[in-house]
């Protein structure tokens, strides 16, 4: 990447959301460089998030503002194959902001080389994940692109003083510092970081907190029934009724949020070393990952089972680090897509004020034999043959008490 000069930049683009950061960097990036900006919006699923978000763009001094639509991309090309591969980071985060952010990248890539743009500009701080997955992103696809990421040169250091820089220049915000988390929405997820989330000793406001469902006190009092159908471990019908990936993720979050289904209050390790905490709404991630674990559990052979779990493990890894294009992210997709030929199936959930329970599942490729399984009379299975297994599978063990008991004994 060549080294940025102030001299070379006449036009940027910046990677726009309307938050905080990114309303002020485009007053910041004009006082500072001189230069035009043209703001670029990844939709995600952000919803009504993206209402006047241009009009604000250019009444905030930007000379263009794209809204670029990613939706159905970003849920067949990025969520599906995550949740195929089972992947969890620390056992727990589903991943919604970090399988987002290459995928704008990407984008900014795409539309900077568009514009002969001299640079592109990010909000993230220098204490997130987001700046790293969004430069890495960058420099796949443009290794000589000079990115600027004004949180590590300006003289701001908090929200506070941010605020306080917005009002200085009536930057119109929707927010306040007393009021405000700071969020990140897409079709996959909300997330909630500061004010009393700081405090680990602190249960959340959640009157305040909460944006896409309720929480399970709050759920009806009656279970909600729906079946899921899933074809090589993609999820393609709800209720029955097919529909493309994005609208299955909608219809889930509904009733998901709904029964309070997906709410995770976690600490979790940053890629840049601190821990956080953070508050996430997934109602229908957490729904598709259950249902699809349930389905691998039918349709799958215990090794393939198995080792499937160590994959997942270094796969959320390299997706929350900030590594989707990668060779070793493209082949653990390939091992992966390989395992989901047989992961076909339905499976019927019961929700439940927060759980997510199984209600029945049903396979063509079910490797479950009833007749091996049962604990009634078989024709299938001959017990006597467990005499000669647990002998040599225990053989070790044996061994090893055996030769420990003599050296005692000598």
């Amino acid at each position: 990447m060549k080294e940025v000069n102030k001299e070379n930049i006449k036009k940027v683009v910046l990677a726009y959301s309307g938050g905080l950061d990114t309303s002020i960097i485009i007053n910041w990036l004009k006082e500072n460089y001189g230069c035009e900006v043209i703001a670029v919006v990844g939709n995600v699923g952000q919803d009504d998030e993206l209402e006047g978000l241009e009009q604000k763009a250019i009444e905030s001094g930007a000379s263009k503002c794209y809204i670029e639509d990613l939706v159905d991309e970003f849920v067949e090309d990025f969520i599906f194959p995550t949740l195929q591969a089972g992947a969890k980071y620390e056992g727990k985060y589903l991943l919604g902001t970090a399988f987002a952010r290459p995928l704008i990248g990407k984008r900014l890539v795409e539309i900077a080389h568009e514009e002969n743009a001299d640079a592109i500009i990010h909000g993230c701080t220098g204490k997130g994940n987001d700046q790293v997955r969004f430069e890495t992103a960058v420099k796949a696809f443009d290794p000589y692109m000079p990115i600027i990421a004004p949180w590590r040169t300006w003289e701001i250091k908090s929200r506070e003083e941010e605020i306080e820089y917005a009002k200085k220049h009536n930057i119109p915000l929707n927010m306040t510092e007393e009021t405000s988390y700071s969020e990140d929405r897409n079709i996959w997820h909300i997330s909630h970081e500061g004010l009393e989330l700081e405090e680990p000793d602190t249960e959340p406001n959640w009157e305040k907190v909460m944006k896409l469902g309720v929480t399970p006190e709050n759920a009806p009092d009656e279970p909600t029934y729906i079946t899921l159908d899933f074809e090589k471990g993609i999820p393609v019908a709800v209720n029955g009724e097919k529909m493309k990936g994005a609208d299955i993720v909608a219809a889930l979050n509904k009733v998901g949020g709904e029964n309070g289904i997906g709410i995770d209050d976690i600490i979790e390790n940053r890629l840049v070393g601190m821990k956080v905490r953070g508050l996430y709404e997934n109602a229908g991630g957490a729904i598709l990952y259950r249902a699809h674990e349930w389905l691998e559990s039918l349709t799958l052979d215990r090794d393939t089972m198995h080792y499937k779990e160590v994959i997942a493990v270094e796969f959320a890894q390299l997706v929350y680090n900030g590594l989707w294009f990668t060779p070793l992210r493209e082949a653990l997709s390939a091992f992966v897509e390989k395992t989901q030929e047989r992961v076909t199936g339905t499976i019927k959930i019961k929700l439940y004020k927060g759980n997510i329970i199984n209600a029945g599942m049903t396979s063509d490729y079910t490797l479950y034999n009833e007749e091996f399984a049962t604990f009634g009379e078989d024709g299938v299975y001959d017990q006597t043959d467990s005499q000669g297994f647990v002998n040599l599978y225990a053989l070790p063990i044996k061994v090893q008490a055996m030769m420990d008991a003599e050296r005692e004994n000598n």
